[in-house]
């Protein structure tokens, strides 16, 4: 099987996306590779950006990256002292109700990055995107943690679907 090279819209009405092979045939594209396409694409703007001034960039990412999983994922955005990201690393993987996140890992991840500051994100498969009581004392227990190493929690998001939840916009950082 040859792997995708290009991907292009049709000039049909039903705008469909086709993959161009190595070899030049096209055929429709499948629903996993405009996934995998969409994601590189927002990867790659997200990766050096001032990630405070792009917030929507973020928010599309982690829509199509943490808003359709049936298990739960909790996640690290690690950022520069300009706030530009470092990398997006996926920490740990639950059930469909609860992970368990540790600490020590994560500043761990922090150290090895040499990371200024971190975004925190998880998702609730449930598709709401309220904090638990759990989830607000995880994110005090990270950000002291974090800080005693000077890295700083710059916000906790919370992706339910598509609705993706602040921690910092609801002031609870």
């Amino acid at each position: 099987m040859s792997q995708p090279s290009s991907l292009s819209f049709t000039s049909s009405l039903d705008s469909s996306l086709l993959v161009c092979d190595v070899a030049g045939s096209y055929r429709l594209a499948a629903p996993a590779e405009v996934l995998q396409a969409a994601l590189r694409v927002l990867a790659g703007q997200l990766r050096g950006t001032e990630m405070l001034s792009s917030p929507q960039a973020v928010r599309d990412f982690l829509r199509i990256k943490l808003g359709t999983l049936e298990h739960e994922v909790f996640a690290v955005i690690h950022l520069d002292a300009q706030h530009r990201v470092i990398e997006y690393v996926e920490m740990f993987r639950g059930t469909v109700s609860q992970t368990s996140v540790y600490p020590r890992e994560i500043v761990k991840e922090a150290l090895a990055r040499n990371s200024a500051a971190l975004i925190l994100v998880h998702n609730h498969p449930s598709g709401v995107a309220e904090p638990s009581r759990a989830d607000e004392m995880l994110t005090q227990t990270l950000k002291s943690a974090l800080l005693l190493v000077d890295v700083r929690v710059i916000d906790h998001l919370i992706v339910a679907g598509p609705t993706i939840l602040s921690f910092a916009e609801r002031g609870l950082i």
